[in-house]
């Protein structure tokens, strides 16, 4: 892929004026970056919740754990992981 150069640039941020405006064009760059900003955290914690588990080292558990315990960890497990799933606001 070729670059876009200077001249590129130049019609872009005239092009970027004559849709916008002037005043519009600060809001709009405050909007991109909080959008950059947003998403580069979001994967940033996606990144890390991926890491996370084989970094601990958890104790293992008994092969045979009683029915009881695993039927009453699930639905824990479940609403913890949803919870952390959940998109910014």
């Amino acid at each position: 892929m070729s670059s876009i150069g200077v001249p590129g640039i130049i019609l872009l941020v005239i092009l970027a004026l004559l849709l916008f405006g002037p005043n519009k064009l600060p809001e709009l760059g405050r909007a991109v970056g909080r959008t950059f900003r947003e998403f580069k955290d979001g994967a940033r914690d996606i990144i890390g919740e991926d890491d996370q588990p084989s970094r601990t080292s958890e104790p293992a558990k008994p092969l045979a754990a009683a029915p009881s315990e695993v039927q009453a960890a699930a639905p824990a497990a479940a609403q913890s992981t949803a919870d952390n799933k959940r998109l910014p606001e």
